[in-house]
C-alpha cells in the first residue's frame, strides 16, 4: 500500500467518524499546522490553542471535504482562517505593574530570526518555518501541504537566499 493509499484509507475512515483515525490524522498532520500559524500569530504562545482548534473545526467538517487526497491542503486553509479570526479578534495589551517582574523572555536572538522570517513574502515564510522550526522535509511539506516537492525546494532557496540578505542588512 503506497503512502497516498494510506492517507486515503485514514482519512476516509475519519470522515466516517472514525476518531482513532482522525487521530492519526492529527498525529501526521500537528507540526504543519502549527508551522501556518507560527507564520501568521503574532504571540507563539497563542499557537497550540489554536491548533487545537483548528482539528476541533475540522473534525466538525469533515463532512465538507470532498477530496481525501486534498486534506492537507484543506487542512491548511482551515488554519489560515483561524490565525486571520484570531488576529480580528485580538487586542493588544498592556502591562498593568511595569514594576512586576518580567517573565523569562524568549531567547532574543531566536525571536530576532523569526521576526525576520516573518518579514519575507508568505510563501517563503511558511516553508521555512514547516522546515526549520517545526523540523518537516522538504516531502513532508509538499505531502502536507498540497505543494509540490519542486515549489518546495523553490520557496526554501529564495527563502533562505533573502533572509541572508536581510541579515547582511541588504534588505532593512
Amino acid at each position: 500500500m503506497t503512502d497516498a493509499d494510506d492517507l486515503r484509507k485514514v482519512v476516509d475512515a475519519a470522515r466516517g467518524g472514525d476518531r482513532a483515525a482522525f487521530n492519526e490524522l492529527y498525529l501526521r498532520f500537528f507540526r504543519m499546522v502549527r508551522g501556518v500559524l507560527l507564520t501568521r500569530v503574532h504571540n507563539p504562545s497563542d499557537v497550540d490553542d489554536l491548533a487545537q482548534d483548528v482539528f476541533l473545526q475540522a473534525w466538525r467538517q469533515m463532512h465538507s471535504l470532498r477530496d481525501s487526497m486534498a486534506f492537507g491542503g484543506w487542512l491548511r486553509q482551515i488554519a489560515v482562517r483561524q490565525s486571520a479570526d484570531h488576529r480580528r479578534r485580538s487586542r493588544p495589551t498592556e502591562e498593568l505593574d511595569p514594576s512586576a517582574p518580567a517573565a523569562t523572555r524568549p531567547d532574543e536572538e531566536a525571536r530576532y530570526l523569526f521576526d525576520e522570517v516573518r518579514r519575507l513574502p508568505e510563501a517563503y515564510q511558511e516553508t521555512m518555518i514547516l522546515r526549520f522550526a517545526e523540523g518537516m522535509t522538504g516531502p513532508e511539506i509538499a505531502e502536507q501541504t498540497g505543494l509540490t516537492p519542486d515549489s518546495v525546494r523553490v520557496n526554501l532557496h529564495r527563502g533562505v537566499t533573502m533572509l541572508r540578505e536581510r541579515l547582511k542588512g541588504g534588505s532593512r
